[in-house]
């Protein structure tokens, strides 16, 4: 453990005294200004690009161009013209990720054939619940300034995970003096009722102190019989300028989602005839009584120090609370074509809490050698999660098999199966403890004006243990090492080729047939790609190509003997293999006009060339336009795009004909529209339409042989007064 640490407090040491051989220069005449400088002081125009430094990919505070890495963003902007809400949304809508809808709250993410499981909150690790059941995929995005999706393997910064991509929110900021916000009501399809205020200003006359609230509540009935969506969010950060070097943020945000005739599971996808069924989107497995109810809350303090000679130092702690209820009916069994029975009920009532405490550090700055400077940051992070979870029992339920069932007479006459009455007295369901440790250095180093050469490493420990519904759990990995390598050359002026490495590994608790716990899942990204801009700094243009190798991946031994001790064990797999390409231009070509646009492709197969993830689409095509009449009608803002994804397909068996199957979603696209009117300097009017041509398809097509509609025609007008 000493021997980690020292390299940060070496570092400490050097920041804190500059005269240290690797301070930066101190006269700025000593120096010439690089073209790498030159060109990333430029300032970004239009409302989809940033000009921000970013830390969600190498932590050294790297622009878009800089970062060897693809990198796609969803703007504050963006998402208020689409009417994006949810997190959920602003990946169905981003550049090469994709989401899969399990039911009214959890979904998974993907990216490049393998799942999401890294996120991050400005830039800081932080752990979901499994596919987000505690609400994280739905939560509301009006308290973040903007979204960044890192794809590849992100091991550097996030630790364990797959080497798919990660998600950086990044919150709202108090870094207004002047009193200044917006306050937006909407209403809309289904009875959509919305209402968000976002307010910030100086809280002292000076202005070294500031302040920043985000307050939205929505309600809403649905195109699904019984749903109700109920949500409230509250957001709230102070900022301190404590010193004119030192910068003190505290806040906190809450989030409860309370949907009422929430679902679990699937619609059934076949009749005992073997024919497929062709439900109407309203059709629904919940009643007026099941509730998916979820709160989150999350505190922060964050610490910034620059000291004389440019380091930083930046110190985060983060605590996430999430508490979750639900009372839910999972319908499941072989469906008769004629009668509609056949099918049979779970009635099923937990709660359960997920809490997190993260604390990270990290120290930035830059040295001079060989008549370049060169960036260099080192961190550290430690987090613990605790997670429990408890399940009532109906009483006088049926439990033969373990579990309650309760007969559904006539699906096609689906009413309310009505509650039961719950014993009192909890199971206990989970109880599990997660630790992770992570110690990383990451420099970029100029070899020239024009080549730049990124390395780093981050030497990681992750372990879990405790009870999962009756199965004890212990296992976990100790000090990983990460490596993270990538090379950027100019071009020219405004084109940047560059190549990576990149890492990521994933304790798993499968075991071998000596009982013996199986290697971390290995996850290798390697990307190549051409980042451009146009027309002085307004347009961004990316293209990779890239390959995904993971190793160790649990597959079912054949060859075991079953014990008492050990039902089953697997062996360690190696070779899923990704291939593909992505393609992305963002930013404003001409006054008024903003666009985002992207294509992405992929090929994952295992290592017997079968493919993974078939029911994810591999090809996606992404656009997003808005065009303000500048010259002739300045008041006016019109704008669309269209979400393209190829076929997917689940195989699987049919449990009419006992043969295994094809279930496809064909190929489609789902088209959307906005226009907004400004009624003053102050006030607009937009109006936003989302799956124009009411498209008729799945949000999730072969999990547990059945399908989830997505949403049908859906349409939002919206008053916003700013100040």
């Amino acid at each position: 453990m000493n021997v980690r640490v020292l390299p940060l407090a070496a570092a400490i040491a050097i920041a804190l005294n500059p005269a240290a051989t690797f301070a930066a220069p101190q006269s700025a005449e000593k120096e010439k200004p690089t073209n790498d400088e030159k060109l990333e002081r430029i300032e970004v125009t239009g409302k989809y690009t940033v000009s921000q430094t970013l830390d969600s990919a190498t932590g050294l505070g790297l622009t878009l161009r800089e970062t060897p890495q693809s990198v796609s963003i969803l703007t504050d902007e963006r998402m208020f013209d689409q009417n994006i809400d949810t997190v959920l949304e602003a990946v169905n809508n981003a550049v090469g990720v994709s989401a899969s809808e399990m039911d009214n709250v959890r979904n998974t993410f993907y990216a490049r054939g393998f799942e999401i499981d890294n996120y991050q909150i400005d830039g800081v690790p932080t752990s979901w619940s499994l596919a987000g059941d505690a609400g994280e995929t739905v939560a509301d995005v009006a308290i973040y300034e903007r979204i960044e999706f890192v794809r590849g393997a992100t091991g550097l910064l996030t630790g364990v995970g797959d080497p798919s991509a990660s998600i950086n929110l990044v919150r709202k900021h108090a870094d207004s003096k002047e009193l200044e916000g917006y306050v937006n009501a909407s209403v809309g399809r289904w009875n959509s009722r919305q209402v968000t205020a976002d307010v910030g200003s100086a809280l002292t006359d000076s202005g070294n102190i500031r302040g920043r609230a985000v307050i939205k509540i929505h309600d809403s009935d649905s195109h699904v019989d019984y749903l109700e969506e109920n949500k409230e969010i509250f957001y709230g950060v102070m900022e301190a300028d404590l010193t004119p070097e030192t910068l003190l943020r505290v806040g906190g945000s809450y989030q409860h989602n309370n949907p009422k005739g929430a679902t679990w599971g699937l619609l059934p996808a076949f009749f005992s005839d073997g024919t497929q069924t062709d439900w109407d989107v309203s059709k629904t497995t919940g009643a007026d009584w099941t509730r998916w109810e979820t709160t989150n809350t999350n505190y922060f303090v964050n610490l910034n120090h620059a000291f004389s000679n440019g380091w930083e130092l930046i110190a985060n702690y983060n605590r996430m609370d999430a508490d979750k209820t639900s009372k839910l009916l999972y319908v499941y069994g072989t469906l008769d074509k004629e009668t509609g029975a056949g099918l049979n009920a779970q009635r099923y009532h937990s709660d359960g809490e997920n809490s997190q405490s993260s604390f990270d550090m990290q120290l930035k700055g830059q040295f001079s050698g060989f008549g370049q400077l060169h960036d260099v940051v080192i961190g550290a992070l430690y987090s613990d999660q605790e997670a429990f979870a408890n399940t009532f029992t109906p009483i006088g339920g049926d439990m033969s098999g373990g579990y309650d069932r309760v007969d559904v007479d006539n699906f096609y006459e689906w009413t309310n199966l009505q509650e039961p009455e719950w014993e009192s007295e909890p199971s206990p369901g989970e109880d599990m403890k997660t630790d992770q440790k992570g110690f990383y250095a990451a420099t970029r180093l100029s070899l020239s004006d024009s080549l730049k050469f990124v390395v780093g490493g981050r030497v990681s420990s992750w372990d879990r243990a405790g009870i999962s519904y009756g199965t004890v759990t212990d296992y976990g990995d100790s000090g990983v090492f990460v490596p993270y390598a990538g090379l950027l050359y100019d071009l020219t002026d405004h084109h940047r080729i560059y190549a990576s490495y990149t890492e990521i590994f994933k304790p798993q608790d499968a075991k071998d047939t000596t009982g013996a716990f199986l290697d971390p899942l290995e996850g290798q990204s390697s990307e190549i790609g051409l980042k451009s801009t146009f027309l002085n700094d307004r347009l961004h243009t990316s293209i990779a190509v890239f390959k995904i190798e993971q190793d160790n991946l649990a597959v079912l031994d054949p060859n075991h003997e079953p014990t008492p001790e050990l039902q089953t064990a697997y062996v360690a797999a190696q070779g899923t293999e990704s291939t593909g390409f992505e393609a992305e231009i963002v930013g404003q070509p001409v006054d008024g006009w903003n666009i985002s646009l992207g294509y992405s492709q992929f090929d994952a197969e295992d290592a017997s060339g079968t493919p993974v993830n078939t029911d994810t689409p591999d090809k996606q095509f992404k656009l997003f336009t808005t065009y303000q009449f500048v010259e002739h009608l300045p008041e006016l803002t019109i704008g669309g795009g269209v979400n393209w994804r190829d076929e997917v397909y689940s195989m699987g068996t049919n449990p009419g004909t006992g043969e295994l199957e094809k279930f496809i979603q064909k190929g489609y696209s789902l088209v959307n529209l906005m226009a907004r009117y400004e009624l003053s300097d102050s006030m607009s009017l937009q109006l936003n339409v989302a799956n124009l041509f009411d498209e008729k398809y799945y949000s999730q097509a072969g999990f547990a042989y059945g399908y989830r509609y997505g949403t049908p025609r859906d349409y939002t007008l919206s008053f916003n007064y700013k100040f």
